[in-house]
């Protein structure tokens, strides 16, 4: 697993900056990302893929421990689609 960390001190290597600088390129990119899908916009990143918000409908389900039925919220999901390039170069 890598960490946000982990990618704000590659970055800051590969582009002589501290690691401080590094992890602000780093929160400034997901946070960019957040307040985008916070709106409902649609995130497109050529080459790596596209976020995009779902929204998932009330519905019902159980309780797996007691089988009851029970009500599920309607709610908002951020979903991620990779981009063909990226998903041919983790497919060989």
């Amino acid at each position: 697993m890598t960490t946000a960390n982990e990618i704000a001190d590659k970055l800051a290597a590969e582009h002589s900056l501290t690691k401080s600088q590094g992890k602000a390129l780093v929160d400034s990119v997901f946070k960019a990302i957040a307040e985008a899908a916070a709106t409902g916009e649609e995130i497109s990143l050529p080459g790596f893929g596209k976020f995009k918000v779902k929204a998932t409908p009330a519905r019902e389900g159980r309780n797996p421990s007691t089988g009851a039925t029970i009500k599920i919220a309607a709610a908002k999901k951020l979903t991620f689609a990779p981009a063909k390039a990226l998903k041919d170069s983790l497919n060989g």
